[in-house]
């Protein structure tokens, strides 16, 4: 096994425990850290493939941005640290058996797929990136660079809806 078998594999479990532990903790705002964890895990894998604009893009907008705001909006509610009601039986064994299969479908696609590799290599350059991410012809980003401002947008307007929610038992 090389070292950089060993760093994806290691990058992987990584990024598959923080998404466990986000979902699996009973504290909001430890879900929120392991979320942050995860994802950062991504972002690492993204440094490992060499991309290193998507890398900076995963750590500005959702590290930086939504992760934060969550955090936030956590912080500003007046239940920071209660516990998150218990899942229900029936909800737990619906999610296990989605799950479940959905990982038979995704394996039995790779098993049944022909995987060769292409001799076209990414031009994963900052500058052709900013380029197309300007651009409003057929190869330009820039709906998706706007889907993304409005995503933080979003997140900015609930965290701040949260924050400005009245207790109804205080009233």
């Amino acid at each position: 096994m090389t070292a950089s078998v060993l760093g994806f594999y290691i990058i992987s479990a990584f990024i598959l425990g923080g998404g466990f532990l986000a979902v699996a903790s009973r504290k909001i705002f430890r879900s929120a850290i392991w979320l942050l964890c995860s994802l950062t895990g991504i972002a690492a894998l993204y440094f490992w493939m060499d991309l290193q604009f998507l890398a900076a893009v995963q750590i500005v907008v959702y590290i930086g941005g939504i992760v934060v705001l969550i955090i936030f909006s956590i912080f500003l509610t007046e239940h920071t640290g209660a516990d998150l009601p218990p899942a229900l039986l029936t909800r737990k064994t619906l999610s296990a058996l989605m799950t479940l299969t959905g990982f038979i479908i995704v394996m039995c696609i790779i098993f049944n797929s022909d995987f060769t590799l292409s001799s076209s290599t990414l031009n994963a350059e900052v500058a052709t990136i900013g380029r197309k991410m300007l651009s409003t012809g057929d190869d330009g980003y820039i709906l998706p660079f706007e889907v993304i401002s409005l995503l933080l947008l979003a997140a900015m307007i609930g965290c701040i809806a949260i924050a400005l929610r009245k207790n109804p038992e205080k009233s």
